[in-house]
């Protein structure tokens, strides 16, 4: 992409977040961009946001499934950036107008006490880095309307973040597997969806391991107190206003999401 075509594209995907409107896939009015050029477009947001006072405070991994990759057509998990903004407080109701499509995974999420910066990390690494996991819901979203996405638009879009809700029970590593660990998603009280952390690239440690390999070489390091959102151990389920979401991970506890009613707008 030449270079007024990436500000085209940041350009649009901020008039999503401004007017509060889905825009049409960007990978239609830009098809000959590349997924170095949907990250120099996520890059570009970051800086406008840490510019207007948001703060980094982690990564996520996305496409960590091998059934999410064939859908997308790759051979390979994508990246964003988690901000300050992002995260919010469980069980405190969390207005869905402030997203546009919101979508709910659970997730291992892995709180670094030490850096880790690629390439080069290896498992061991990571699990030296890492201070305690949390149990986590993510909220994804896309400013695409209908989640018509391609790989280029979900890597533009920051990897369709939207929001994070740590869970409060902290674990250390050594007391859980997190390949073995099961999850059970509910909504309203019903079972909506089950899974396990072997779900994630094999283990979550793994994403951990290719985030820093990859965010490495593009100068970044994974600070410590940073949080890594590894990748979803269920599908993603649509939320609406009013729905409770509990996520209750084996070895490492509950994380509950609380969604205020339409008329707390």
């Amino acid at each position: 992409m030449e270079p007024a075509e990436l500000q085209d594209a940041v350009a649009l995907l901020r008039s999503a977040y401004e007017r509060h409107e889905p825009i049409d896939p960007l990978v239609k009015t830009f098809p000959d961009g590349t997924i170095e050029d949907a990250y120099r477009v996520q890059q570009e947001q970051v800086r406008a946001w840490v510019a207007a006072g948001d703060v980094v405070r982690g990564h996520k991994v996305g496409l960590a499934s091998a059934a999410m990759q064939r859908q997308m057509g790759v051979n390979q998990p994508d990246f964003g950036h988690l901000t300050s903004s992002m995260f919010l407080l469980e069980h405190q109701p969390i207005p869905t107008t402030r997203f546009l499509q919101p979508r709910i995974e659970p997730e291992i999420a892995f709180v670094l006490g030490a850096p880790l910066r690629g390439p080069g990390v290896t498992v061991a690494d990571a699990v030296r880095a890492v201070d305690f996991v949390l149990p986590s819901l993510e909220i994804v979203d896309s400013r695409v309307r209908d989640w018509k996405i391609s790989i280029f638009d979900t890597v533009a879009d920051n990897a369709s973040s939207g929001g994070v809700i740590l869970g409060s029970s902290p674990t250390n590593l050594r007391d859980v597997d997190l390949r073995l660990a099961g999850c059970t998603l509910h909504v309203n009280g019903q079972l909506a969806a089950t899974g396990a952390g072997g779900a994630v690239l094999g283990s979550p440690i793994n994403a951990l391991v290719w985030l820093a390999n990859t965010v490495g070489p593009l100068g970044v390091t994974l600070e410590p107190g940073h949080v890594v959102l590894p990748g979803s151990m269920t599908a993603a389920q649509t939320v609406r206003p009013g729905d409770t979401v509990v996520a209750t991970m084996a070895g490492l506890g509950s994380v509950t999401a609380v969604f205020a009613p339409e008329e707390d707008k």
